[in-house]
């Protein structure tokens, strides 16, 4: 996940005339996205800059395989980056420690009881990374695709406090994955683990994790061309099954 499961890399400053000279098209209200094939190479993905968050407009790019992205005193940027980072939720890679951590079983997970507390901590500062990709435009952007049924979080309560989770978007066997944050130690991944379970069993076929890094390469994911993305994603986001509050199953493996 861009954000998932930490928070996006670092991406390379994005100059104004990238902007305001032509080198991508400006999103005027009601506009189209262009071809995903007319991307910049760098930085990787730049697509388009404008535009708006509404809920049908980010219902629109997550089909096309387009994400925004941006700072504060930016305008909203479009991304779609080639190659595209993915897990597969079957093959989601559980490290000893946090196999022997699941098995204790000492905390609670849930599904869409908590989703601005979820934002808003992605969105926290942290240590050694100024400032964040998640600015209250976005905030408000997702809780809105929530009450419209299309974002989601789960949740990792412990001791009765929410110590960890993730957020991101759902459409029909796809889940594109957002940011993740955690108070406790592995309570992210204790999150993502229960995501990925779930999303098995209920047949979905990956995990958009959008940008590269490390930490999700030891997980399981793996970079794929954008073409081969977008084949298994037009595929997937046809799927019936329509938008609505998630609930976990009780008695995924730990």
């Amino acid at each position: 996940m861009r954000a998932t499961p930490r928070r996006r890399p670092r991406r390379r400053f994005v100059p104004a005339h990238a902007y305001n000279a032509g080198m991508i098209p400006w999103l005027r209200p009601g506009d189209d996205f262009p071809p995903i094939g007319r991307a910049l190479r760098e930085p990787n993905g730049l697509l388009a800059a404008g535009g708006d968050l509404s809920v049908a407009r980010l219902v629109d790019a997550y089909r096309r395989g387009i994400f925004p992205w941006f700072s504060d005193g930016q305008p909203i940027l479009w991304w779609s980056p080639d190659p595209r980072m993915v897990l597969v939720p079957g093959e989601l890679k559980v490290s000893r420690s946090l196999g022997k951590r699941l098995k204790r079983r000492d905390f609670e997970v849930r599904a869409d009881t908590a989703f601005g507390a979820v934002v808003r901590a992605c969105a926290a500062p942290r240590a050694g990374q100024p400032g964040t990709w998640i600015t209250p435009g976005m905030v408000e952007a997702y809780e809105a695709l929530h009450r419209a049924g299309h974002a989601h979080c789960v949740e990792t309560w412990i001791d009765g406090d929410l110590a960890g989770g993730l957020y991101g978007v759902a459409l029909g066997r796809a889940f594109f994955g957002e940011s993740m944050f955690a108070r406790v130690t592995d309570a992210s991944k204790i999150a993502l683990a229960h995501l990925a379970r779930q999303l098995a069993r209920w047949r979905y076929g990956l995990i958009d994790c959008q940008m590269a890094t490390a930490h999700l390469a030891r997980l399981g994911a793996r970079e794929i061309p954008r073409a081969q993305f977008m084949r298994r994603l037009a595929e997937l986001v046809n799927y019936p099954g329509g938008p609505g509050a998630w609930r976990l199953d009780d008695d995924l493996p730990h």
